[in-house]
């Protein structure tokens, strides 16, 4: 194994004070707790919005704090669901008088988790309403999770409700939006190499020179099926085509995201992007808005995957609106 660490034991610890020292003018980090929130936290009137997972999916969730997006991001170990305690931290933390909305990707240990963490707040007084993410079409069932997997999605409604919050919605509306966008985005993914847990040592999976895994997860779980290689042509089908048979986005406006696992060179990503283009051209999909590059990703997997969302005007312009933070920003 070869990684830019000094302890296996640290990986976490030493990682977020090198956000907090890289970012100083965007964000605060609760060392006790691992806890990533705002530098004006907790914003004033504005329902706080948090999220978290384990760590190693980088920049998702910690470089995603910040104007426009999340209030605070809880930091597990890596592939490993942050405690309530951790959950109960950023909640306070970001509590700005008009509730909490918790963001929570369909795996067990962090649904249980963020459930207990919401139970905790709201003994103390705090309001706290959860969406839990479950966008993967590849499998059912996994080997972290009861259902559907939270993957890409998790970005982009992260994003979109991020800006209704900074926006000055109230907490009902955002939970409202929230579930309307988890309704309508799906996803799938896949790997060209396993990933190397530090802890572990050794890659989560051995391929083939020749082999690739469809269908994969962010925590280097295995897929659906494992094939031989094919052309970028050839993945972005294999990605694209669940998609559209698991919703119906024929004659819609979508928000596509091609997102790398990690080890994947931005100039692959790139190639993909457009072979799902021409794929959702053909199928009278238009995409309205698009985000490519490593923002949800597995260590150093490499690999991609594929989301889209059904999109209207007012997610189109929550989109739009300003952003700033370590790992997404636009605007002003």
């Amino acid at each position: 194994m070869k990684k830019l660490i000094n302890d296996v034991s640290d990986v976490v610890k030493d990682s977020l004070l090198g956000v907090e020292a890289a970012h100083p003018d965007l964000v605060r980090v609760d060392h006790e707790n691992k806890v990533v929130y705002r530098v004006d936290a907790p914003v004033a009137d504005k329902v706080g919005i948090i999220s978290g997972g384990g760590s190693g999916h980088e920049p998702m969730h910690g470089g995603f704090v910040g104007v426009g997006m999340l209030d605070a991001a809880c930091a597990g170990e890596v592939f490993t669901s942050p405690v309530p305690d951790q959950m109960l931290a950023a909640t306070k933390l970001v509590d700005g008088g008009r509730g909490v909305l918790h963001i929570v990707k369909n795996y067990t240990g962090d649904v249980m988790n963020f459930e207990m963490a919401a139970e905790l707040a709201a003994d103390e007084g705090i309001r706290v309403e959860a969406v839990v993410v479950d966008d993967d079409v590849a499998v059912q069932d996994s080997l972290y999770t009861a259902g559907r997997r939270g993957v890409g999605l998790t970005v982009l409604l992260e994003k979109i409700v991020g800006a209704a919050a900074e926006q000055g919605r109230d907490l009902d509306y955002i939970v409202a939006l929230a579930k309307r966008i988890i309704a309508n985005g799906r996803s799938m993914g896949m790997a060209l190499t396993g990933c190397t847990v530090p802890a572990a040592g050794k890659p989560t999976f051995e391929l083939a020179d020749n082999e690739m895994e469809l269908g994969i997860g962010i925590h280097g779980e295995p897929g659906r099926e494992r094939r031989a290689v094919g052309t970028a042509a050839e993945v972005a089908d294999m990605l694209v085509r669940p998609i559209l048979h698991d919703l119906d986005y024929r004659g819609g406006e979508v928000i596509a995201f091609v997102n790398g696992m990690g080890g994947t060179p931005l100039i692959e990503l790139y190639i993909v992007f457009n072979e799902v283009a021409q794929i959702l051209a053909g199928e009278g999909v238009r995409i309205v808005r698009c985000l490519v590059g490593n923002y949800i990703t597995s260590l150093d997997m490499a690999g991609c995957s594929v989301t889209l969302l059904k999109c209207d005007d007012e997610m189109v312009s929550l989109w739009d609106a300003p952003v700033v933070t370590p790992g997404l920003r636009w605007g002003k």
